[in-house]
Protein backbone atom coordinates (compact mmCIF):
# COMPACT_ATOMS: atom_id res chain seq x y z
CA UNK A 1 0.00 0.00 0.00
CA UNK A 2 3.25 2.48 -0.36
CA UNK A 3 2.66 5.83 -2.18
CA UNK A 4 -1.16 6.91 -1.68
CA UNK A 5 -1.01 10.46 -1.74
CA UNK A 6 -4.61 10.10 0.18
CA UNK A 7 -5.41 8.54 3.80
CA UNK A 8 -6.70 4.69 3.09
CA UNK A 9 -10.26 5.46 5.19
CA UNK A 10 -10.92 7.51 2.65
CA UNK A 11 -10.33 5.20 -0.71
CA UNK A 12 -11.72 2.47 0.72
CA UNK A 13 -14.75 4.77 1.96
CA UNK A 14 -15.07 6.00 -1.85
CA UNK A 15 -14.77 2.18 -3.12
CA UNK A 16 -11.33 2.85 -4.84
CA UNK A 17 -8.80 0.31 -3.60
CA UNK A 18 -8.97 -1.14 -7.17
CA UNK A 19 -7.21 1.97 -8.71
CA UNK A 20 -4.15 1.13 -6.65
CA UNK A 21 -1.57 -0.74 -9.46
CA UNK A 22 -1.90 -4.40 -8.40
CA UNK A 23 -5.17 -4.44 -6.27
CA UNK A 24 -7.89 -6.14 -7.73
CA UNK A 25 -11.10 -7.19 -5.81
CA UNK A 26 -10.26 -9.98 -3.34
CA UNK A 27 -7.14 -8.10 -1.69
CA UNK A 28 -9.43 -5.12 -1.74
CA UNK A 29 -11.95 -7.42 0.41
CA UNK A 30 -9.01 -8.12 2.23
CA UNK A 31 -7.70 -4.71 3.14
CA UNK A 32 -11.04 -2.82 3.65
CA UNK A 33 -11.97 -5.90 6.38
CA UNK A 34 -8.67 -5.70 7.70
CA UNK A 35 -9.29 -1.67 7.61
CA UNK A 36 -12.33 -2.00 9.27
CA UNK A 37 -11.98 -5.02 12.11
CA UNK A 38 -8.37 -4.76 12.27
CA UNK A 39 -8.28 -8.67 11.34
CA UNK A 40 -9.43 -11.15 9.25
CA UNK A 41 -10.25 -14.54 9.55
CA UNK A 42 -8.02 -15.79 6.91
CA UNK A 43 -5.20 -14.00 8.91
CA UNK A 44 -5.89 -15.00 12.14
CA UNK A 45 -5.94 -18.84 10.79
CA UNK A 46 -2.60 -18.45 9.07
CA UNK A 47 -1.47 -16.89 13.06
CA UNK A 48 -2.17 -20.67 14.69
CA UNK A 49 -0.39 -21.94 12.24
CA UNK A 50 2.77 -19.90 11.40
CA UNK A 51 4.99 -17.58 13.16
CA UNK A 52 4.74 -14.10 11.95
CA UNK A 53 8.71 -14.10 11.72
CA UNK A 54 8.05 -16.54 8.95
CA UNK A 55 6.79 -14.08 6.38
CA UNK A 56 10.23 -12.36 6.34
CA UNK A 57 12.10 -16.03 4.52
CA UNK A 58 9.80 -14.36 1.94
CA UNK A 59 12.04 -11.26 1.48
CA UNK A 60 15.14 -13.85 0.10
CA UNK A 61 14.99 -13.83 -3.59
CA UNK A 62 14.04 -16.92 -5.14
CA UNK A 63 12.92 -18.48 -1.40
CA UNK A 64 9.15 -20.41 -2.52
CA UNK A 65 6.86 -20.42 -0.03
CA UNK A 66 7.02 -24.17 -0.41
CA UNK A 67 10.56 -24.00 1.33
CA UNK A 68 9.87 -21.22 3.35
CA UNK A 69 7.35 -23.78 4.74
CA UNK A 70 9.51 -26.65 5.22
CA UNK A 71 12.18 -24.30 6.42
CA UNK A 72 9.96 -23.64 9.22
CA UNK A 73 8.36 -27.09 10.08
CA UNK A 74 11.91 -28.96 9.29
CA UNK A 75 13.99 -26.39 10.91
CA UNK A 76 11.92 -24.12 13.41
CA UNK A 77 13.44 -21.17 11.49
CA UNK A 78 11.72 -18.41 11.63
CA UNK A 79 13.51 -15.34 10.93
CA UNK A 80 16.22 -14.36 8.41
CA UNK A 81 18.92 -14.39 11.63
CA UNK A 82 17.87 -17.90 12.04
CA UNK A 83 17.85 -18.90 8.12
CA UNK A 84 21.21 -17.18 8.19
CA UNK A 85 22.72 -19.31 11.49
CA UNK A 86 20.99 -22.02 9.78
CA UNK A 87 22.92 -22.24 6.28
CA UNK A 88 26.37 -21.33 8.04
CA UNK A 89 26.02 -24.54 10.62
CA UNK A 90 25.25 -26.60 7.28
CA UNK A 91 22.22 -27.80 8.41
CA UNK A 92 20.08 -26.86 5.45
CA UNK A 93 21.69 -28.98 2.99
CA UNK A 94 21.13 -32.05 5.12
CA UNK A 95 17.24 -31.88 5.14
CA UNK A 96 15.87 -33.97 2.26
CA UNK A 97 13.83 -31.65 0.04
CA UNK A 98 16.46 -28.74 0.89
CA UNK A 99 19.73 -29.77 0.21
CA UNK A 100 23.37 -27.90 -0.67
CA UNK A 101 21.99 -26.14 -4.03
CA UNK A 102 19.24 -23.94 -1.87
CA UNK A 103 21.55 -23.58 1.18
CA UNK A 104 24.22 -21.71 -0.84
CA UNK A 105 21.25 -19.89 -2.59
CA UNK A 106 20.16 -18.85 0.69
CA UNK A 107 23.50 -17.38 1.76
CA UNK A 108 24.25 -15.62 -1.59
CA UNK A 109 20.51 -14.42 -1.64
CA UNK A 110 20.61 -12.76 1.72
CA UNK A 111 23.02 -10.44 0.80
CA UNK A 112 20.47 -9.53 -2.61
CA UNK A 113 18.01 -8.79 0.22
CA UNK A 114 19.74 -7.12 2.46
CA UNK A 115 21.25 -4.78 -0.39
CA UNK A 116 17.53 -4.06 -1.84
CA UNK A 117 15.66 -3.69 1.30
CA UNK A 118 12.90 -1.00 0.69
CA UNK A 119 13.88 -0.92 -2.65
CA UNK A 120 11.49 -1.53 -5.93
CA UNK A 121 11.94 -1.77 -9.70
CA UNK A 122 11.76 0.83 -11.88
CA UNK A 123 8.49 0.29 -13.58
CA UNK A 124 6.86 -0.81 -10.41
CA UNK A 125 7.79 2.57 -9.45
CA UNK A 126 6.19 4.14 -12.38
CA UNK A 127 3.22 2.66 -11.78
CA UNK A 128 2.80 3.66 -8.22
CA UNK A 129 4.35 7.27 -9.02
CA UNK A 130 1.87 8.00 -11.21
CA UNK A 131 -1.02 7.05 -9.33
CA UNK A 132 -0.14 8.78 -6.89
CA UNK A 133 -0.05 11.74 -9.05
CA UNK A 134 -3.66 10.91 -10.37
CA UNK A 135 -5.00 10.47 -6.86
CA UNK A 136 -3.25 13.11 -5.32
CA UNK A 137 -4.59 15.95 -7.97
CA UNK A 138 -8.15 14.63 -7.62
CA UNK A 139 -8.13 14.76 -4.21
CA UNK A 140 -6.44 18.45 -3.92
CA UNK A 141 -7.43 20.23 -6.98
CA UNK A 142 -5.09 23.30 -6.38
CA UNK A 143 -2.28 21.53 -6.66
CA UNK A 144 -0.43 21.70 -10.14
CA UNK A 145 2.60 21.28 -11.58
CA UNK A 146 3.20 17.77 -9.69
CA UNK A 147 5.99 16.23 -10.72
CA UNK A 148 8.16 12.92 -10.03
CA UNK A 149 11.30 13.51 -7.86
CA UNK A 150 13.44 11.35 -5.97
CA UNK A 151 15.83 8.51 -7.41
CA UNK A 152 13.01 7.62 -9.84
CA UNK A 153 13.39 10.77 -11.92
CA UNK A 154 17.28 10.25 -11.29
CA UNK A 155 16.49 6.94 -13.70
CA UNK A 156 17.97 4.74 -10.95
CA UNK A 157 17.13 0.63 -11.70
CA UNK A 158 16.37 0.76 -8.08
CA UNK A 159 13.42 2.79 -6.06
CA UNK A 160 13.73 3.74 -2.51
CA UNK A 161 12.42 7.60 -2.38
CA UNK A 162 9.15 7.83 -3.72
CA UNK A 163 8.58 11.51 -4.08
CA UNK A 164 6.30 14.25 -6.08
CA UNK A 165 6.73 17.94 -6.15
CA UNK A 166 3.35 20.10 -6.06
CA UNK A 167 3.01 24.03 -6.30
CA UNK A 168 0.72 24.85 -4.02
CA UNK A 169 -1.45 28.28 -4.33
CA UNK A 170 -0.93 29.44 -0.90
CA UNK A 171 2.43 28.45 1.71
CA UNK A 172 3.57 30.74 4.40
CA UNK A 173 7.25 29.45 4.59
CA UNK A 174 7.48 28.74 0.79
CA UNK A 175 8.02 24.91 1.16
CA UNK A 176 6.54 22.47 3.15
CA UNK A 177 6.71 18.41 3.41
CA UNK A 178 3.97 15.72 3.68
CA UNK A 179 4.61 12.27 4.31
CA UNK A 180 1.91 9.76 4.00
CA UNK A 181 2.44 5.76 3.13
CA UNK A 182 5.67 5.53 2.02
CA UNK A 183 5.49 8.98 -0.24
CA UNK A 184 6.87 12.18 -0.06
CA UNK A 185 5.10 15.01 -1.31
CA UNK A 186 7.24 18.43 -1.26
CA UNK A 187 4.80 21.38 -1.74
CA UNK A 188 6.35 24.79 -2.59
CA UNK A 189 5.48 28.17 -4.04
CA UNK A 190 6.12 29.27 -7.92
CA UNK A 191 8.83 31.26 -6.81
CA UNK A 192 10.50 27.71 -4.93
CA UNK A 193 9.45 25.35 -7.31
CA UNK A 194 12.73 24.85 -9.04
CA UNK A 195 14.67 24.68 -5.71
CA UNK A 196 12.08 22.27 -4.54
CA UNK A 197 12.55 19.86 -7.51
CA UNK A 198 16.09 20.21 -7.66
CA UNK A 199 16.72 19.49 -3.88
CA UNK A 200 13.87 16.69 -4.11
CA UNK A 201 15.17 14.87 -6.67
CA UNK A 202 18.79 14.87 -5.36
CA UNK A 203 21.31 12.84 -5.23
CA UNK A 204 23.01 14.31 -1.61
CA UNK A 205 26.39 13.67 -3.48
CA UNK A 206 25.50 15.92 -6.56
CA UNK A 207 23.54 18.55 -3.82
CA UNK A 208 26.83 18.96 -2.24
CA UNK A 209 29.17 19.28 -5.06
CA UNK A 210 26.71 21.79 -6.17
CA UNK A 211 27.06 23.52 -3.11
CA UNK A 212 31.25 23.41 -3.40
CA UNK A 213 30.72 25.01 -6.67
CA UNK A 214 28.59 27.72 -5.24
CA UNK A 215 30.45 28.74 -2.28
CA UNK A 216 33.58 28.50 -4.53
CA UNK A 217 31.92 31.58 -6.42
CA UNK A 218 30.53 33.47 -3.58
CA UNK A 219 27.53 32.65 -3.41
CA UNK A 220 25.26 29.98 -1.28
CA UNK A 221 22.78 27.00 -2.29
CA UNK A 222 20.15 25.45 0.04
CA UNK A 223 17.24 24.04 -0.17
CA UNK A 224 15.27 27.32 -0.70
CA UNK A 225 17.66 28.41 -3.69
CA UNK A 226 20.59 30.06 -4.76
CA UNK A 227 21.81 33.18 -3.21
CA UNK A 228 23.47 35.16 -5.44
CA UNK A 229 25.04 39.07 -4.87
CA UNK A 230 21.58 39.11 -2.70
CA UNK A 231 19.25 37.77 -5.42
CA UNK A 232 17.23 34.15 -4.74
CA UNK A 233 17.52 31.94 -7.65
CA UNK A 234 14.76 29.27 -7.20
CA UNK A 235 12.28 29.46 -9.74
CA UNK A 236 13.29 27.06 -12.34
CA UNK A 237 16.03 24.33 -12.27
CA UNK A 238 17.44 26.06 -15.61
CA UNK A 239 18.04 28.91 -13.76
CA UNK A 240 20.01 27.75 -10.73
CA UNK A 241 22.34 25.95 -12.87
CA UNK A 242 22.85 28.79 -15.76
CA UNK A 243 23.26 31.19 -12.57
CA UNK A 244 26.55 28.59 -11.51
CA UNK A 245 27.76 28.48 -14.75
CA UNK A 246 26.63 25.41 -16.08
CA UNK A 247 24.20 23.83 -18.75
CA UNK A 248 21.34 22.22 -17.59
CA UNK A 249 22.35 18.70 -15.97
CA UNK A 250 19.77 15.96 -16.84
CA UNK A 251 18.32 14.15 -13.48
CA UNK A 252 19.79 10.66 -14.82
CA UNK A 253 23.49 12.56 -14.46
CA UNK A 254 22.73 13.89 -10.84
CA UNK A 255 24.58 10.93 -9.25
CA UNK A 256 28.27 12.88 -8.08
CA UNK A 257 30.16 11.27 -10.40
CA UNK A 258 31.96 13.97 -12.22
CA UNK A 259 28.71 15.36 -14.20
CA UNK A 260 29.77 18.47 -12.77
CA UNK A 261 33.31 18.78 -13.25
CA UNK A 262 32.12 17.26 -17.00
CA UNK A 263 29.15 20.08 -17.33
CA UNK A 264 31.95 23.27 -16.70
CA UNK A 265 34.35 21.83 -19.09
CA UNK A 266 31.44 21.10 -22.01
CA UNK A 267 32.14 17.96 -22.34
CA UNK A 268 28.15 16.24 -21.52
CA UNK A 269 26.97 15.13 -24.68
CA UNK A 270 23.30 15.32 -25.72
CA UNK A 271 21.69 12.36 -24.55
CA UNK A 272 19.69 9.36 -26.32
CA UNK A 273 15.80 9.63 -25.82
CA UNK A 274 13.03 7.47 -26.48
CA UNK A 275 12.17 9.28 -30.06
CA UNK A 276 15.73 8.54 -31.25
CA UNK A 277 15.36 5.04 -31.19
CA UNK A 278 14.41 3.40 -34.80
CA UNK A 279 13.86 0.09 -34.30
CA UNK A 280 13.84 -2.97 -31.86
CA UNK A 281 16.05 -5.60 -31.44
CA UNK A 282 16.38 -8.30 -29.42
CA UNK A 283 13.04 -9.61 -28.96
CA UNK A 284 11.24 -13.36 -28.49
CA UNK A 285 7.99 -15.24 -30.24
CA UNK A 286 5.64 -17.98 -29.50
CA UNK A 287 8.15 -20.06 -31.28
CA UNK A 288 10.00 -20.15 -28.75
CA UNK A 289 9.11 -18.77 -25.57
CA UNK A 290 7.46 -15.62 -26.27
CA UNK A 291 3.71 -15.62 -26.00
CA UNK A 292 2.80 -13.87 -29.28
CA UNK A 293 3.59 -14.67 -33.21
CA UNK A 294 6.14 -13.42 -35.41
CA UNK A 295 3.37 -11.56 -37.41
CA UNK A 296 1.89 -9.76 -34.21
CA UNK A 297 5.22 -8.81 -32.94
CA UNK A 298 6.45 -7.22 -35.83
CA UNK A 299 2.71 -5.37 -36.41
CA UNK A 300 3.04 -3.91 -32.52
CA UNK A 301 6.65 -2.26 -33.27
CA UNK A 302 5.25 -0.57 -36.42
CA UNK A 303 1.93 0.24 -35.10
CA UNK A 304 4.38 1.93 -31.96
CA UNK A 305 6.41 3.93 -35.11
CA UNK A 306 9.72 1.84 -35.25
CA UNK A 307 10.80 0.69 -39.03
CA UNK A 308 12.46 -2.16 -38.38
CA UNK A 309 12.00 -5.66 -35.77
CA UNK A 310 14.67 -7.60 -34.58
CA UNK A 311 13.23 -11.44 -33.91
CA UNK A 312 16.33 -13.27 -31.71
CA UNK A 313 14.34 -15.82 -30.52
CA UNK A 314 16.38 -18.65 -28.08
CA UNK A 315 18.55 -20.91 -29.79
CA UNK A 316 18.41 -24.90 -30.03
CA UNK A 317 20.46 -25.28 -26.74
CA UNK A 318 18.06 -23.23 -24.77
CA UNK A 319 15.66 -26.54 -24.49
CA UNK A 320 13.99 -24.96 -21.16
CA UNK A 321 12.94 -21.70 -23.76
CA UNK A 322 11.56 -23.25 -26.61
CA UNK A 323 15.00 -22.76 -28.82
CA UNK A 324 14.56 -23.29 -32.04
CA UNK A 325 15.52 -26.15 -34.67
CA UNK A 326 17.12 -26.08 -37.82
CA UNK A 327 14.13 -26.45 -39.74
CA UNK A 328 11.72 -23.80 -37.54
CA UNK A 329 14.69 -21.22 -38.42
CA UNK A 330 13.80 -22.28 -41.73
CA UNK A 331 10.31 -21.76 -40.92
CA UNK A 332 10.94 -18.34 -39.13
CA UNK A 333 12.24 -16.72 -41.99
CA UNK A 334 10.54 -18.08 -44.97
CA UNK A 335 7.34 -16.23 -42.84
CA UNK A 336 9.78 -13.20 -42.30
CA UNK A 337 10.20 -13.24 -46.11
CA UNK A 338 5.77 -13.39 -46.13
CA UNK A 339 5.59 -10.32 -43.94
CA UNK A 340 8.47 -8.33 -45.33
CA UNK A 341 6.74 -8.01 -48.90
CA UNK A 342 3.42 -7.17 -46.72
CA UNK A 343 4.84 -4.41 -44.96
CA UNK A 344 6.75 -2.74 -48.28
CA UNK A 345 9.73 -0.85 -48.11
CA UNK A 346 9.15 1.23 -44.69
CA UNK A 347 9.43 -1.47 -42.56
CA UNK A 348 10.92 -4.67 -42.08
CA UNK A 349 11.58 -7.67 -40.42
CA UNK A 350 15.22 -8.56 -39.38
CA UNK A 351 15.99 -12.12 -39.28
CA UNK A 352 18.27 -12.51 -35.76
CA UNK A 353 19.02 -15.22 -32.87
CA UNK A 354 19.53 -15.24 -29.24
CA UNK A 355 22.72 -17.87 -29.34
CA UNK A 356 24.06 -19.27 -26.18
CA UNK A 357 27.29 -19.15 -25.65
CA UNK A 358 28.26 -22.51 -24.32
CA UNK A 359 30.67 -23.82 -21.77
CA UNK A 360 33.75 -23.31 -24.04
CA UNK A 361 32.61 -19.82 -25.25
CA UNK A 362 31.68 -21.24 -28.81
CA UNK A 363 28.31 -20.31 -29.85
CA UNK A 364 25.01 -22.47 -30.69
CA UNK A 365 24.77 -23.77 -34.19
CA UNK A 366 27.65 -23.94 -36.58
CA UNK A 367 28.92 -21.25 -38.65
CA UNK A 368 27.04 -22.19 -42.16
CA UNK A 369 24.05 -21.47 -39.87
CA UNK A 370 24.59 -18.21 -38.30
CA UNK A 371 25.93 -17.17 -41.42
CA UNK A 372 21.90 -16.79 -42.40
CA UNK A 373 20.96 -14.05 -40.28
CA UNK A 374 20.82 -10.60 -40.37
CA UNK A 375 22.14 -9.93 -36.95
CA UNK A 376 23.38 -12.57 -33.84
CA UNK A 377 22.74 -11.82 -30.20
CA UNK A 378 25.13 -13.81 -28.11
CA UNK A 379 23.95 -14.51 -24.25
CA UNK A 380 24.96 -16.99 -21.64
CA UNK A 381 22.32 -18.61 -20.43
CA UNK A 382 23.47 -21.17 -18.06
CA UNK A 383 27.03 -22.31 -15.61
CA UNK A 384 26.33 -19.10 -14.23
CA UNK A 385 28.99 -19.89 -11.19
CA UNK A 386 31.95 -20.82 -13.32
CA UNK A 387 34.67 -18.97 -11.79
CA UNK A 388 35.70 -15.38 -13.01
CA UNK A 389 38.55 -16.11 -15.18
CA UNK A 390 36.71 -19.26 -17.03
CA UNK A 391 33.66 -16.78 -17.31
CA UNK A 392 35.40 -13.90 -18.73
CA UNK A 393 37.37 -16.73 -20.91
CA UNK A 394 34.12 -18.20 -22.34
CA UNK A 395 32.80 -14.56 -23.35
CA UNK A 396 35.97 -13.86 -24.99
CA UNK A 397 35.80 -16.38 -27.15
CA UNK A 398 32.02 -15.70 -28.06
CA UNK A 399 32.92 -12.01 -28.46
CA UNK A 400 35.85 -13.50 -31.43
CA UNK A 401 33.61 -15.24 -33.10
CA UNK A 402 32.90 -13.38 -36.74
CA UNK A 403 29.49 -14.47 -36.11
CA UNK A 404 28.54 -12.12 -33.04
CA UNK A 405 26.95 -8.91 -33.92
CA UNK A 406 25.58 -8.42 -30.27
CA UNK A 407 26.70 -9.59 -26.37
CA UNK A 408 23.37 -9.67 -24.73
CA UNK A 409 23.11 -9.07 -21.41
CA UNK A 410 26.72 -9.52 -20.06
CA UNK A 411 26.54 -10.00 -17.11
CA UNK A 412 23.44 -12.14 -16.10
CA UNK A 413 22.28 -10.16 -13.12
CA UNK A 414 18.46 -10.08 -12.26
CA UNK A 415 17.91 -7.04 -10.03
CA UNK A 416 16.66 -8.02 -6.65
CA UNK A 417 17.24 -11.54 -7.57
CA UNK A 418 20.80 -12.93 -8.65
CA UNK A 419 24.09 -11.04 -8.78
CA UNK A 420 25.33 -11.08 -12.07
CA UNK A 421 28.87 -13.65 -13.18
CA UNK A 422 31.85 -13.05 -11.86
CA UNK A 423 33.83 -11.34 -14.92
CA UNK A 424 36.28 -9.47 -16.15
CA UNK A 425 34.11 -6.64 -17.61
CA UNK A 426 36.32 -4.16 -18.91
CA UNK A 427 38.51 -7.05 -20.56
CA UNK A 428 34.94 -7.88 -22.42
CA UNK A 429 34.54 -4.42 -23.43
CA UNK A 430 37.80 -4.14 -24.84
CA UNK A 431 37.33 -7.26 -26.72
CA UNK A 432 33.66 -5.40 -28.19
CA UNK A 433 35.38 -2.91 -29.21
CA UNK A 434 37.88 -4.97 -31.15
CA UNK A 435 35.56 -7.04 -32.96
CA UNK A 436 32.94 -4.29 -33.16
CA UNK A 437 30.79 -6.48 -30.66
CA UNK A 438 27.52 -4.17 -30.06
CA UNK A 439 26.88 -4.12 -25.88
CA UNK A 440 23.49 -4.85 -25.14
CA UNK A 441 21.93 -2.13 -22.47
CA UNK A 442 18.79 -4.92 -21.67
CA UNK A 443 15.75 -2.89 -20.93
CA UNK A 444 13.95 -5.27 -19.02
CA UNK A 445 13.33 -4.18 -15.73
CA UNK A 446 14.58 -6.98 -13.88
CA UNK A 447 18.02 -6.97 -16.01
CA UNK A 448 18.76 -3.39 -16.77
CA UNK A 449 22.61 -4.93 -17.83
CA UNK A 450 25.11 -3.86 -18.43
CA UNK A 451 24.90 -1.23 -15.55
CA UNK A 452 25.25 2.24 -16.44
CA UNK A 453 28.25 2.22 -14.68
CA UNK A 454 30.28 0.72 -16.97
CA UNK A 455 28.63 2.40 -19.98
CA UNK A 456 31.33 5.65 -19.86
CA UNK A 457 34.28 2.78 -19.90
CA UNK A 458 32.82 0.89 -22.83
CA UNK A 459 32.05 4.52 -24.90
CA UNK A 460 35.66 5.44 -24.24
CA UNK A 461 36.86 2.15 -25.23
CA UNK A 462 34.89 2.46 -28.59
CA UNK A 463 31.67 -0.04 -27.90
CA UNK A 464 28.72 0.97 -29.67
CA UNK A 465 25.46 -0.17 -27.75
CA UNK A 466 22.29 -1.39 -28.03
CA UNK A 467 19.00 -0.41 -26.25
CA UNK A 468 17.29 -4.03 -26.81
CA UNK A 469 13.62 -4.75 -24.86
CA UNK A 470 14.35 -8.65 -24.61
CA UNK A 471 10.53 -8.98 -25.18
CA UNK A 472 8.29 -11.86 -24.81
CA UNK A 473 4.83 -10.35 -25.25
CA UNK A 474 4.11 -6.98 -27.23
CA UNK A 475 3.51 -5.34 -23.79
CA UNK A 476 7.23 -5.72 -23.12
CA UNK A 477 8.41 -3.63 -26.39
CA UNK A 478 7.56 -0.68 -23.86
CA UNK A 479 10.32 -1.94 -21.89
CA UNK A 480 12.54 -0.03 -24.06
CA UNK A 481 11.91 3.20 -22.14
CA UNK A 482 13.52 1.83 -18.89
CA UNK A 483 16.68 1.05 -21.35
CA UNK A 484 16.78 4.92 -22.71
CA UNK A 485 16.70 5.92 -19.10
CA UNK A 486 20.12 3.26 -18.06
CA UNK A 487 21.42 4.87 -21.70
CA UNK A 488 20.97 8.52 -20.28
CA UNK A 489 21.93 7.13 -16.80
CA UNK A 490 25.13 6.28 -18.04
CA UNK A 491 25.63 9.59 -20.09
CA UNK A 492 25.03 7.65 -24.23
CA UNK A 493 24.15 10.09 -26.70
CA UNK A 494 22.00 8.81 -30.13
CA UNK A 495 25.17 8.26 -32.76
CA UNK A 496 26.68 5.53 -30.00
CA UNK A 497 23.61 3.50 -30.19
CA UNK A 498 22.74 0.78 -32.85
CA UNK A 499 19.06 1.00 -33.21
CA UNK A 500 19.31 4.50 -33.54
CA UNK A 501 20.43 4.31 -36.91
CA UNK A 502 17.48 4.02 -39.57
CA UNK A 503 16.57 1.14 -41.12
CA UNK A 504 18.24 1.90 -44.61
CA UNK A 505 21.44 2.34 -42.27
CA UNK A 506 21.14 -0.07 -40.01
CA UNK A 507 20.55 -2.59 -42.82
CA UNK A 508 24.01 -1.60 -44.42
CA UNK A 509 25.57 -1.74 -41.09
CA UNK A 510 24.66 -5.24 -41.16
CA UNK A 511 25.75 -6.22 -44.50
CA UNK A 512 28.74 -4.78 -44.22
CA UNK A 513 29.68 -6.04 -40.84
CA UNK A 514 28.71 -9.77 -42.04
CA UNK A 515 31.02 -9.39 -45.20
CA UNK A 516 33.67 -8.28 -43.15
CA UNK A 517 33.58 -11.06 -40.53
CA UNK A 518 33.13 -13.36 -42.92
CA UNK A 519 36.28 -11.95 -44.91
CA UNK A 520 38.07 -12.76 -41.45
CA UNK A 521 36.42 -15.81 -40.97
Amino acid sequence: MGALPVPLDQLISEGRLTEIPGVGDAIADIVTTLHRTGTHPTLEKLRKEIPAGVLELLTVPGLQPEKVLRLYQNLGITSLAELEAAAKEDRIKKEKGLGAALQAKILQNLDIARSGEGRIHLHRAAALLEHAKETLQRAQKDLSRITIAGDFRRGCELVADLSLVAEAPELAAGQALLHSAGLKVHLTDRKHFGATLLYATGSNKHLEELCGLAERNGMSLKPEGLRKSGTLVAASEEDIYRALGLRFIEPELREGRREIERALDGKIPKLVTDADLRGILHCHTDASDGTETLETMAGATRERGFQYFGVADHSKSAHYAGGLSVEQIQEQHREADRLNKIFGKEFRILKGIESDILADGSLDYPNELLERFDFVVASIHGRFKMDRKAQTERLLRAISNPHTTILGHMTGRQLLRRPGYEIDVEAILRACAKHGVVVEINAHPWRLDLDWRWHQTALELGCMMSINPDAHSTGELDHMHWGVEMARKGCVPADRVLNAMTLSRITQYLKYRRRRFARAA
